[in-house]
């Protein structure tokens, strides 16, 4: 059976996939420790700032394999591998704009701050 998973997939392909599956690992892991430990992640803008940049390092791998597997002519691997970085795109676009939201939220609430605080008095206008 072994014997069999070599000769459908390439060498070079197989070492993707496990560079690929190894980060995927890394990056379940990075997420489960942001639970439990918020303080080493920062404030929520941070979080979701270090899981996108995770997130694009995936892609990365991910469309690095695509490649490999054309390169190779692993039709099989290749579709896999669409669906997935179709996926993938769409876990991307959901991180970017739960960043520009609470973004948006936390300069809308630095602004109300600037509202709320009350005027000083310099000394010339006294």
């Amino acid at each position: 059976m072994a014997s069999q998973v070599r000769d459908l997939i390439s060498e070079e392909c197989r070492v993707a996939i496990n560079q690929v599956a190894s980060y995927e690992l890394h990056v379940s892991d990075a997420y489960l420790s942001m639970r439990p430990d918020l303080d080493n992640w920062g404030t929520g803008i941070q979080a979701l700032e270090s899981a996108l940049e995770l997130e694009n390092k995936l892609t990365k791998l991910l469309q690095d394999l695509k490649t490999l597997a054309s390169a190779n002519g692993e039709t099989d691997l290749l579709r896999f591998m669409g669906k997935y970085l179709d996926k993938q795109k769409r876990n991307i676009g959901y991180l970017e704009q739960q960043l520009q939201y609470h973004k948006k939220l936390e300069q809308q609430a630095q602004e109300e701050d600037v509202f709320k605080k009350p005027a000083t008095r310099s000394d010339k206008e006294t």
